[in-house]
C-alpha cells in the first residue's frame, strides 16, 4: 500500500545521501515532489529517473540558508501540485571540524546558518501552505550529537543541530491545535558523502561503525524508511520528539 498517496511534500538536500533516497522512497509511496539542493545537475538527474518511473516531481535549486530558496520551494508546491502536506528538511553541513578554539567566526556562522537557520526559514514558510491544508508533517533531520553524545571537535554541528530539536519542540506546541505534526529525526553514523567527511578511510569506517550496538553503518535507505514514517499516517499521533534511527549509538560505551 502506498503511505504518501497524493500528498505533496518538499524534500531538502535531495541530490545525494539520505535526502535522495527519501525522495526515491516518497515517490514509490505515491507523494509528488519538490527536491531542493543546491547542485542543479543532480537534481535534475533525480528528477528525470522518478519520472521515468511515473512519479512526479519538480527540481528547485538553491541555498536552504536563503530564505528566497525556502519560500520559492513552498510557492513551488502550490503552482505545480496545489499545496503542500509534508516537508522533509534534511539539508545539512558538518561545518568546522577540530578545536573550537581555532574555529573561525565565519565557519560558525555558516554552520549555523545551513543547520538551524534553514530550519527556522524552511518553517516559516511551509507552516502556513500546510495549516492551509488542514494539518501536515514537518520533519528536520537533527544527530545524536550534542543530544545523547558529546564529541569533539564537532561543536559547530552539534550545537546547530541541538538548536533544531529545540525549534521542533516549540513549534510542535504552537502548531499542533493546526493538525500539523513537527519531528526531529536522529540518524546515527550513515554511509553518504556527508558521512564520509568524518569516516573518510576503512579504518575510520570500521571505528565507526563499532561505536554502534549494531557494530556498522546505516544505508541512506534505512534512514529514509524512518523519515517515511514519521511523513506518513503511520505517526498519526507522534509529534515533538527526537527521533533516533542510530543504530543504538546512543546506549554504547566502549
Amino acid at each position: 500500500m502506498k503511505q504518501l498517496d497524493n500528498k505533496v511534500a518538499i524534500i531538502t538536500g535531495a541530490s545525494s545521501g539520505i535526502g535522495h533516497a527519501a525522495a526515491r522512497l516518497f515517490a514509490r509511496h505515491g507523494a509528488r515532489l519538490v527536491l531542493v539542493a543546491r547542485r542543479r545537475t543532480e537534481l535534475d538527474a533525480l528528477v528525470a529517473q522518478l519520472e521515468d518511473g511515473g512519479a512526479q516531481a519538480v527540481a528547485c535549486a538553491g541555498d536552504v540558508g536563503d530564505a528566497a530558496c525556502a519560500q520559492g520551494a513552498v510557492a513551488l508546491a502550490l503552482q505545480r501540485f496545489g499545496g503542500l502536506d509534508i516537508a522533509f528538511n534534511n539539508a545539512g553541513t558538518l561545518g568546522p571540524m577540530g578545536p573550537t578554539q581555532e574555529v573561525a567566526l565565519e565557519d560558525w556562522r555558516a554552520t549555523v546558518d545551513t543547520n538551524l537557520t534553514s530550519a527556522f526559514l524552511a518553517a516559516k514558510y511551509q507552516l502556513p501552505a500546510m495549516a492551509a491544508r488542514g494539518g501536515g508533517s514537518l520533519i528536520f533531520t537533527s544527530t545524536f550529537v550534542g543530544h545523547t553524545l558529546g564529541m569533539p571537535g564537532m561543536a559547530a554541528y552539534a550545537a546547530s543541530k541541538a538548536g533544531v530539536i529545540g525549534l521542533t519542540k516549540a513549534l510542535a506546541a504552537e502548531y499542533g491545535a493546526a493538525g500539523i505534526r513537527v519531528n526531529a529525526l536522529l540518524p546515527g553514523g550513515t554511509d553518504t558523502p556527508l558521512g564520509r567527511q568524518v569516516a573518510s578511510t576503512p579504518e575510520a569506517q570500521a571505528f565507526v561503525a563499532g561505536l554502534h550496538a549494531l557494530k556498522r553503518l546505516a544505508t541512506p535507505d534505512e534512514i529514509a524508511r524512518s523519515a517515511l514514517y514519521l511523513a506518513s499516517d503511520a505517526s498519526s499521533f507522534t509529534t515533538g520528539t527526537a527521533l533516533l534511527a542510530d543504530g543504538g549509538v546512543s546506549i554504547v560505551r566502549t
